[in-house]
């Protein structure tokens, strides 16, 4: 049948994002088959410490070295800069010049979570427990009866540094926050949701048998607990001091749906981006122009502290480089690109009431670019140019790239920040890209394996 006028009109003139199981179908076994890497490095990476250890091994496995500043690099090398243990930069130089720019590609992998606090083993009612101290947006009372593993680093007296990692393994003992039975919860129900858990009542259950002996002693199952952690780690109390232990969930990323489309798992946000990042930057053989994949800390915490992009390590890592080529620095920041890869919101239908479906994010629809993000004004956000959108846009067409456009949320229910403002504030236009992420900021996340898969692509053609 022939198309009337005002339908070949409306197909000239309108437009919608597609959905990618409709119209590539065909994505569904490479997308599988790449996020199964992608599972193995949430599950090994559970704090930032573990994922720059990973991306460490991924990239020596493809013939990267440690930077070495004063050597003079040539188009093809591959270099990696590791900051404290907690942030790493990796770099593919390219056949243009530096002062032609850099293609920065900035993830985060700091995710929210539960700290100890310095002091944190008490004893109360033969019970015994850690304190902790909440790490970035967690609404606190999804920590409660999750089961969760210990990781992290203590240093001891000696220097000796000592990993921890308890709760992962097969046969080991998990650790939980206890939460009121609703039978007693009358009080506690008439709470906001925000404090269903207080922070203060965020205390995890570590042992309840006391160390057994004929003295009068005072604190045995505290005693118990700490020779446990002695036999395994040879680590005393006052080692707690010099330490940073992180609580996390202890389950396994895993395929979610019948139709096994989702991925869920914890530290998806932003370590989702922070793996296809990485697995562009691998792939960059010669790219055109030297690419800087950034994998960041402290983002959740407003990228604060040296390991954060609200320090100068991406800036001095550009210095050297500029220093190499003998380039002014500053000549290769205001011709350079970046993408601040991190997530976003994806629509729920079930809180639908929170975006603005026009201008919201979808599972299936691919990667998101996200123009600004910031508080109800823009507050606090990079607004990309409308060069640099066309730029991006022009990038994920070329590719055949499927990709959609979002906000996060509607206008007045709140918002977020990246890290884009702290490298445009380097004379640097950025914008945010990154995959559309359900039950964000939770102890589970979903996303999809076609956005994620999708993801990857627009990374490796920005770096092509």
């Amino acid at each position: 049948m022939e198309k009337t006028k005002g339908q070949i009109l409306q197909e000239e003139l309108t437009f919608k994002f597609p959905h990618i199981g409709k119209d590539a179908p065909h994505q569904m076994e490479e997308a599988e088959r790449f996020c199964e890497g992608y599972k193995r490095f949430l599950d090994n990476g559970k704090t930032e410490r573990e994922c720059v250890r990973e991306a460490v091994a991924m990239l020596e496995m493809q013939g990267y070295v440690p930077f070495a500043s004063g050597v003079k690099y040539k188009a093809g090398d591959k270099v990696y800069y590791v900051n404290r243990g907690k942030a790493i930069i990796a770099t593919t130089f390219g056949k243009e010049g530096l002062e032609k720019g850099v293609r920065i590609n900035g993830a985060h992998i700091d995710s929210p979570r539960l700290d100890l606090k310095p002091n944190p083993v008490y004893e109360k009612n033969d019970l015994a427990y850690f304190k902790t101290h909440y790490y970035g947006g967690i609404r606190k009372y999804q920590w409660g009866t999750t089961p969760l593993a210990m990781h992290g680093v203590i240093i001891k007296k000696n220097g000796e540094v000592v990993e921890v990692n308890i709760g992962e393994k097969p046969g080991d003992p998990v650790l939980c926050i206890t939460d009121l039975l609703p039978h007693l919860a009358a009080e506690q129900n008439d709470r906001k949701l925000r404090d269903g858990l207080k922070g203060e009542e965020l205390n995890i259950l570590i042992g309840s048998i006391p160390f057994v002996d004929d003295a009068d002693l005072k604190d045995p199952v505290k005693l118990l607990a700490l020779k446990l952690l002695h036999d395994r780690y040879g680590i005393t109390e006052a080692d707690f001091l010099r330490a940073e232990i992180e609580l996390v969930p202890a389950q396994k990323a895993s395929d979610v749906g019948f139709d096994r489309s989702m991925i869920g798992a914890y530290g998806q946000d932003d370590r989702v981006c922070a793996y296809t990042a990485l697995m562009a930057e691998i792939d960059a053989v010669m790219p055109r122009y030297t690419t800087v994949t950034v994998l960041a800390d402290k983002e959740e915490i407003g990228s604060d502290g040296n390991t954060g992009l609200n320090s100068d390590f991406v800036l001095h890592f550009i210095e050297d480089l500029a220093e190499m080529a003998d380039v002014p620095v500053r000549n290769i920041l205001r011709n350079s690109m970046c993408l601040s890869s991190d997530v976003n919101a994806a629509y729920d239908p079930t809180f639908s009431q929170v975006y603005e479906e026009r201008n919201a994010c979808f599972l299936n629809k691919g990667c998101v670019i996200t123009k600004y993000t910031g508080v109800r004004g823009k507050g606090g956000s990079n607004d990309a140019s409308a060069e640099l959108m066309a730029k991006v846009i022009a990038m994920m067409e070329e590719d055949g790239i499927y990709w959609q456009i979002g906000e996060l949320g509607a206008v007045d229910q709140g918002g977020g920040g990246t890290i884009a403002k702290y490298i445009a504030a380097m004379d640097v236009d950025v914008v945010d890209l990154g995959v559309p992420i359900l039950s964000m900021h939770s102890p589970f996340e979903l996303s999809s394996k076609l956005d994620v898969f999708n993801t990857f692509k627009a990374f490796r053609a920005f770096y092509k």
